[in-house]
């Protein structure tokens, strides 16, 4: 990987202590329970834990695709865990959690790609909490719309599923996946329910140009997403997808005005932004 300038000012994280810390990360302990915090090594994840927030990340801690951005391993597959959504019900109640977040690896190798599962997730959660805000994050479960709908049956607020770059770029940094389908899926699960609320998301700094970028969100206005996440691509090590650049706060704000103008409802842009930071904003700002 070719080497940077020294990272700005802008990306340094100060380091946050508290009481909270220890506890989120026992409590997950104690339930045999992942985060997607820790496995792609967020760089919010020690903000969010002292507010006793987390994302949670169920079928496993291996993925069956081996993207070339993401920090999630790619091994051994596991069998999905069938105590994980009630132990995921449990968490969300002993954290006190009004907005609870759910993704996912990716699991190709399994039939509906873990459709039940997080059906049967977002079921435990409602049965202990019918007024929790629910969004989840899915793959693109190979584009079947007969497993999408599984999960939007199951009735969350929101469902997010991330085109993460540009079209250009897909066969170095999503090399398993597919632009087009990933925008069918966003606009499938309109089709199947308009109520739900659709997210999507995409990492700067691999090499795309602006015109791209205003195009892709003008791509997915056409599906009719609703939030958008724009965030700062930082390499997890030398060995994946290489960093072309550091992207500046302006341009992460002239990014914002650009997708509000196209009709989002709410837009998360700048260098620190990941999928699931401050995903409670998103929802009260469409009310």
């Amino acid at each position: 990987m070719a080497e940077l300038k020294r990272k700005p000012e802008w990306l340094r994280i100060e380091k946050r202590k508290g009481q909270n810390l220890g506890y989120v990360k026992g409590l997950l302990n104690k339930l045999s329970l992942n985060t997607v915090c820790e496995a792609a090594n967020c760089p919010n994840r020690a903000e969010c834990f002292s507010k006793k927030t987390a994302t949670f990340m169920i079928l496993g801690s291996e993925c069956s695709r081996n993207c070339k951005f993401c920090n999630v391993t790619h091994g051994k597959l596991q069998e999905p865990d069938p105590n994980e959504p009630e132990n995921i019900a449990k968490a969300t109640e002993e954290l006190g959690l009004k907005h609870v977040v759910i993704t996912c690896v990716t699991r190709d190798d399994l039939k509906d790609g873990g459709a039940g599962h997080f059906a049967k997730t977002i079921e435990e959660i409602r049965k202990r909490n019918n007024d929790i805000i629910i969004e989840v994050l899915i793959s693109d479960l190979k584009g079947r719309i007969e497993d999408l709908k599984v999960i939007v049956d199951a009735n969350p607020d929101i469902i997010n599923h991330n085109v993460e770059t540009v079209p250009s770029l897909y066969d170095k940094v999503r090399p398993m996946a597919i632009y087009k389908r990933s925008l069918d899926v966003i606009g499938n699960i309109k089709k199947l329910n308009p109520k739900i609320f659709t997210k999507s998301g995409i990492m700067l700094g691999l090499g795309e140009t602006e015109e791209e970028v205003i195009e892709l969100f003008k791509d997915l206005r056409e599906v009719d997403c609703d939030f958008l996440t724009v965030g700062q691509y930082l390499p997890p090590s030398s060995k994946h997808v290489e960093l072309k650049e550091y992207i500046t706060p302006e341009q992460f704000d002239k990014y914002k005005e650009e997708a509000l103008k196209l009709g989002f409802k709410f837009v998360a842009s700048s260098p620190l932004v990941r999928s699931s930071y401050k995903a409670a904003d998103m929802l009260e700002a469409a009310k």
